[in-house]
């Protein structure tokens, strides 16, 4: 019978598929450590991902070291080690009185073993190295379809954004022209890769509509969408608050609206009884000058503090009117949060009028809120101007 250095030197080698270390006798110690074969500059090592409480702890080691590591850890740590490999699988079973069992099985010779990279690539819907024109226009990709290196953390939120989008795709008709506005749609990067996603890669009938203030950008904008045959992607100048050019949507888009650009996007878009609303708000000043309580007093004599605070309960405020007028809503973080802090999304579907016991209790707890802080948001003036919510003011 082979003794287990003989063991490990047969199982640890690039045939290893994984192996666990398992039944931890260490109170404070890993319960478990899943191992697996990693290539680290062109080099073949082995990554241990040790499981202690809720926290995973990661350590490389090359052949050798992974040996005796591993020798050393069933000498009195770890009661059982299974190993899985493209030709033979194995266990080794630890007494309490340091008896070691090892048991293998040899097989058929399973496909190669498919070494990952240390840093596994992220699997994008718009993929690094296949070319998207309005990418390569828009500063973030080559023409080889390279990512350009500053342009990186654009192309990961391009990238999170569409996964909003794909997540809603039940949402949007099929069989029909489904009508998408986004405001404030600035040098409309994410403009650009709706049309792309949901037009040349999903095939629905989409017309797009980018609205913002500067000139200067709408034109070039327009000269893109043309260049690319984008013929249902339009783009104007106007004003969030007062635009009429449609009177109903499918889709509002909204992204970075100043302070309360974003409340009148919003309203607009309960208005038209859009299926869909996906808002990044951005400066919410106008709660920040407002909030007053004694009781939070101790936090809100921090500006920093008070700021964020102020931004946060303007969002939950948003989420929850438009849960009132009868949308499921979300707040969800838009790219990684050590980016840009700041970016929270709401997404809210329409599933039609909410019961009214339910309404009436959220929007009572709703109220209650505001006047304790003494705020006046605007999305509560757009949505009810004469302070009507399910009759509870």
């Amino acid at each position: 019978m082979k003794n287990l250095k003989e063991y490990l030197e047969e199982q640890i080698n690039e045939n290893l598929i994984q192996a666990v270390l398992s039944a931890g006798r260490k109170a404070d110690g890993p319960s478990k450590v899943k191992i697996r074969p990693v290539k680290l500059k062109d080099q073949i090592c082995y990554q241990a991902s040790a499981l202690e409480g809720t926290k995973v702890f990661h350590k490389n080691y090359d052949r050798e070291q992974m040996l005796a590591y591993l020798e050393a850890e069933l000498s009195g740590n770890f009661g059982q080690l299974q190993c899985q490999g493209a030709l033979m699988d194995g266990v080794v079973l630890v007494s309490k009185k340091g008896k070691m069992t090892i048991k293998e099985k040899h097989h058929a010779v399973r496909e190669n073993v498919q070494i990952q990279a240390h840093n596994r690539v992220k699997q994008y819907i718009l993929k690094e190295g296949i070319p998207v024109p309005f990418l390569t226009d828009l500063g973030v990709m080559t023409e080889k379809g390279k990512i350009i290196t500053s342009r990186y953390d654009k192309f990961r939120q391009i990238n999170r954004f569409l996964e909003f989008i794909e997540d809603i795709l039940p949402r949007l008709a099929k069989d029909r022209e489904v009508t998408i506005l986004d405001f404030g749609c600035g040098k409309s990067y994410l403009t650009f890769a709706m049309y792309y996603y949901l037009k040349e890669l999903k095939g629905y009938d989409v017309n797009i509509i980018g609205l913002d203030l500067k000139t200067d950008v709408i034109e070039k904008c327009n000269g893109l969408a043309r260049k690319y045959g984008y013929e249902k992607l339009h783009f104007y100048q106007g004003d969030i608050a007062d635009y009429e050019g449609v009177s109903a949507v499918d889709m509002v888009v909204t992204l970075h609206a100043c302070d309360t650009a974003t409340d009148f996007a919003l309203a607009k878009a309960v208005e038209w009884g859009a299926q869909v609303i996906l808002s990044v708000p951005c400066c919410q000043h106008e709660v920040n000058k407002q909030i007053r309580n004694e009781l939070l007093e101790p936090v809100l004599h921090y500006g920093i503090l008070k700021e964020r605070m102020s931004a946060l309960i303007t969002d939950a405020v948003r989420a929850n009117l438009l849960e009132s007028k009868g949308y499921e809503t979300q707040i969800l973080e838009f790219i990684d949060m050590e980016h840009t802090p700041k970016n929270l999304l709401i997404r809210a579907v329409k599933k039609g009028k909410t019961a009214q016991a339910e309404n009436t209790a959220k929007t009572t707890r709703l109220d209650e809120m505001i006047k304790e802080l003494n705020i006046h948001p605007t999305l509560e003036q757009l949505l009810y101007p004469e302070s009507d919510k399910g009759g509870t003011l």
